[in-house]
């Protein structure tokens, strides 16, 4: 089968989004998704200009071939905007490879696992009524797991609070579903990690109060803390049995998680902004994790996704694969048929995509009492309306960034 068309297509329905289109002289259709919040149109570029002329003639069932090609000749390696595009070529490819076969990817990938996958909601209030309401409500729409982001009494916006567009420049959509507002500049907020952590172990003193024992909760420190910062919070949190303590401390320094895991048992996740199995490599090796949170998108595609969570499998290390609404229906279902092949899934975040989207990305999985399952279409499971694509032009959006109360800039 050999690739004769390949488009770049970028549309803003609910957000931003870059999908890659690949078409075989069969005519066989394959889609990836490029999607970078923030920074779409560098993977937009690179696509168009570097790696859509590459693509042209080649074998549509060589995928390690073309993988390897794209991330070694291209000799600067790794980085969110390269990985992007070569993820988006990888996911196009094996839904090439799986249209071809006649059967949904997770077949080819070896399997059903398991007959569905455990995802997570995302909670969040500025208040405690308004986080119990919150908490209610991802109930009521089947999340048996829980992600729990609160205000911080004297902040004015932060990561994570979905009742907060007004703070955090307007927006149609959920603050904490789309924290990218659009516009020529990012929005500016406000950080205090100190009155954070003062804060936090009391909030999930409440919610175990109110929800009991059972529920599994999850947190998001978003690389906020230093070392020893996240350190005191993983063990403050420790009476409240986190099912994990995600992104505690910036995941640029990795033997900050060393320090971490020697003053805490909470269960840590960590990988959303890493871009190869070299990112996770000495965090696996010597077991300072429990969860990779690294994106199909954003790591070079299924190929190198599957190679790291098989590498993570052999240190009972399991998978937590990130999942906002910036990774778009495409890269989901990528993760989807990924999480139900591999033994060692732990866990999917799933951000409920808007109605816009839903009719741009027509999707074949199915959510019933708390799982996910991709679907039994050939393939990803998803298909592009382009007529509808074409409604929704790119707008211009940035994620929002920090500053302390001296004016500092601080990690968001």
């Amino acid at each position: 089968m050999i690739i004769d068309k390949a488009e770049v297509i970028v549309t803003s329905p609910n957000r931003n989004f870059v999908t890659l289109k690949l078409t075989t002289d069969d005519g066989l259709v394959g889609l990836g998704d490029a999607t970078l919040n923030g920074r779409e149109l560098a993977v937009v570029s690179y696509l168009r200009d570097h790696v859509v002329p590459l693509m042209i003639g080649r074998d549509a069932h060589r995928i390690e071939d073309t993988w390897q090609f794209l991330y070694r000749s291209a000799y600067w390696r790794r980085g969110p905007v390269t990985m992007a595009a070569i993820g988006a070529v990888d996911m196009a490819l094996w839904d090439i490879k799986a249209k071809a076969a006649g059967m949904p990817l997770y077949q080819l990938l070896g399997g059903a696992s398991r007959t569905g996958l455990l995802a997570y909601g995302h909670a969040s209030g500025k208040e405690l009524p308004e986080l119990f309401d919150s908490i209610r409500k991802h109930q009521e729409l089947g999340f048996r797991a829980i992600r729990v982001q609160t205000g911080v009494p004297g902040l004015r916006a932060i990561y994570g609070i979905a009742s907060q567009a007004e703070a955090a420049g307007g927006g149609a959509a959920r603050y904490d579903h789309e924290p990218a507002r659009r516009g020529a500049r990012p929005m500016e907020e406000d950080w205090d990690t100190r009155a954070y952590l003062r804060h936090v172990p009391g909030v999930f003193e409440a919610v175990r109060n109110e929800f009991g024992a059972e529920v599994p909760l999850l947190h998001d420190g978003h690389h906020r803390m230093t070392p020893i910062q996240a350190a005191k919070l993983g063990k403050a949190l420790e009476p409240f049995d986190l099912f994990w303590l995600e992104d505690c401390t910036p995941a640029e320094n990795q033997e900050a998680l060393r320090l971490v895991r020697q003053h805490t048992t909470t269960p840590l996740a960590i990988g959303e902004v890493f871009n190869t199995v070299w990112d996770f490599k000495d965090l696996i090796r010597d077991q300072l994790i429990d969860y990779v949170r690294g994106a199909v998108t954003h790591m070079g595609g299924i190929t190198p996704l599957r190679k790291t969570i098989e590498y993570a499998a052999q240190y009972q290390i399991k998978s937590g694969f990130h999942g906002p609404t910036d990774i778009s229906p495409v890269g989901m279902a990528a993760q989807m048929h990924l999480g139900l092949a591999i033994h060692n899934f732990g866990i999917q975040e799933y951000m409920q995509h808007g109605e816009k989207t839903n009719q741009v990305f027509e999707q074949s999985f199915t959510w019933q009492d708390g799982m996910l399952h991709p679907g039994d279409q050939p393939g990803l499971g998803v298909d592009l309306n382009q007529d509808e694509a074409g409604r929704y032009p790119y707008e211009q959006a940035y994620l929002p960034y920090n500053r302390l109360a001296d004016g500092t800039v601080h990690d968001w």
